[in-house]
This record gives C-alpha cells, sequence and structure tokens, in this order.
C-alpha cells in the first residue's frame, strides 16, 4: 500500500458532489442523516450518472499501476470506497477526499470497520455500529486505519522482501503508531490472503528480471527510446509497493544493490 496522490475534480462535478452532500447535511437528525447517505449515495453511484463517471475516471488514474485497488495492489479497483464509513460519518458520504478505488476482496471485509485513537492516546477504540444498536455518532478522535490518500502507509510499516513478502510494522510495541499500523493490517488482511503473499513473492521476481533487463540494455547502449520503454514497464508492473521496498531496503540485498549501483537513476523510477 503507497501514498496516493489525489487528483482534482471539474468545478462542475465538484459543485454536483456539494449539491448532494447539502442534501444530506440538511437532514435534522444524525440518524436520518445516515439514512439519508445510504440512499442517496445509492442512487447517484450509478453508470447513468455522469458525476460519478467523472469521479470514478479520476479515481481510475490515481491508481498506483494500472488501475490497481489502492489497499492491495493486487486485484482492478472498482469499487468507490468510503474511507470514513457513511453508516458513521454521514458528513463524508459525498465528500471527495473521503474516497478511494477499492476492490470487492478489500472494501467488502473494510466495509463499515472503523477505529479512533482513544483519549489517552495509547489505544485503539473500535467505533464501527453493531447490528440493531442505537444511530448515534460515533466518539471524537483522530483515524486509526492509514489514510493512502493522506500519509505514506510505508511510514509505518515495511515489506519484508527477502522471505514473507508481509508487511512488519516498524514503530515499537506500545506506540500509536505501532497501533494503527496493526489495525491497519488486521482490518484490510494485507497478511493474512496467501494469494498477496504469493503476488507480492511472484512480483519481486518480475521487477528483478525487468531491473536485470534494463541494466543490460543499458550497458549495451540501448536507445533512449527503448531505455523509456523498459522504464514504463516497471512503472506499470502490479504490486508497487514491492519495487518501493526493493529502492528502499537496496543497499541490504547484495543483488539488488549492484544493480542499482550499476543505473542508478532506476532509484527514481
Amino acid at each position: 500500500m503507497l501514498k496516493i496522490r489525489e487528483g482534482r475534480l471539474s468545478r462542475e462535478v465538484r459543485e454536483s458532489l456539494a449539491s448532494y452532500q447539502a442534501d444530506v447535511d440538511g437532514q435534522s437528525t444524525y440518524a436520518a442523516r445516515v439514512d439519508r447517505a445510504k440512499q442517496q449515495f445509492s442512487r447517484r453511484n450509478r453508470l447513468d450518472n455522469p458525476v460519478f463517471v467523472a469521479v470514478k475516471s479520476k479515481l481510475a488514474r490515481m491508481c498506483n499501476g494500472s488501475r490497481r485497488c489502492m489497499y492491495c495492489e493486487d486485484s482492478v479497483a472498482d469499487e468507490v470506497e468510503h474511507f470514513h464509513p457513511k453508516d458513521l460519518y454521514p458528513e463524508f458520504v459525498f465528500v471527495w477526499r473521503n474516497y478511494l478505488y477499492a476492490c470487492g476482496p478489500c472494501n467488502g471485509p473494510k466495509n463499515n470497520q472503523f477505529g479512533v485513537v482513544g483519549p489517552t492516546a495509547d489505544e485503539i477504540v473500535v467505533v464501527t455500529r453493531q447490528r440493531n444498536s442505537p444511530v448515534v455518532p460515533p466518539i471524537a478522535g483522530s483515524t486509526a486505519l492509514i489514510n493512502p490518500l493522506r500519509e505514506n502507509p510505508l511510514d509505518f510499516f515495511m515489506l519484508d522482501i527477502r522471505n514473507t513478502f508481509e508487511f512488519t510494522p516498524i514503530s515499537e510495541s506500545g506506540t500509536i503508531d505501532r497501533l494503527r499500523a496493526d489495525y491497519t493490517l488486521k482490518v484490510l488482511r494485507l497478511n493474512e490472503r496467501d494469494y498477496l503473499i504469493d503476488a507480492r513473492r511472484n512480483a519481486y521476481s518480475g521487477f528483478l528480471a525487468r531491473l536485470e533487463q534494463y541494466v543490460q540494455h543499458l550497458r549495451n547502449g540501448a536507445s533512449p527510446r527503448k531505455l523509456a520503454l523498459l522504464r514504463s514497464g516497471i512503472q506499470r508492473s502490479p504490486h508497487p509497493t514491492v519495487w518501493e521496498e526493493m529502492k528502499r531496503q537496496h543497499l541490504y540485498h547484495s543483488t539488488l544493490s549492484d544493480l542499482f549501483a550499476q543505473a542508478p537513476e532506476t532509484l527514481e523510477f
């Protein structure tokens, strides 16, 4: 999971989203706003609505890789995901900066799971509303889930590219950053799906082969056009987090260190 570069919507689309949001915000009670948010999002998020066609098109261009899920990077992103769930935060249901593009296997399990940093800043308080519970606002607090639109996930965990191909929290136990990293990995199940582990391992082999190919062509005097095509191949490959970790950790892996030393420009790819 990588930091996402936010795109900008046209003024017309922004104004339409704002009008949708105003309708939700205009309801007299929190429970009414929650109900209206769910109703209106279902009504507006349709293929025949040019506003959400534009939203999805912009989100697709923001994805890392070729329209890969912003969480797992493995599957095609095809669902508008509310970082702050609309069942809990109706005030964000039509807010552009609350949208991510996700795949079903990520968006489904994440669903309305959400936590905030507790008032003592040493615990995560889960605010997910249980079935048949009163529809009341969640307690206030900063988000526990790492938001790739506003934060760099790799500041919180690293990917083991030598053995397990699992994410490991960076911060020490007991710190709020460690709690947030653990919570994010649990909610998104980034280490619990075997196919994701296999895909990252395969991606590593693919990136390594592409890097070796680039170095070989560079050594043989390939044209700038050919090198640009090879660069594009690396940049458009799936699981770009693997590539970012290869760059970040290359000094600790002799093979990677040697390859990047021969083509230092690839550290900027």
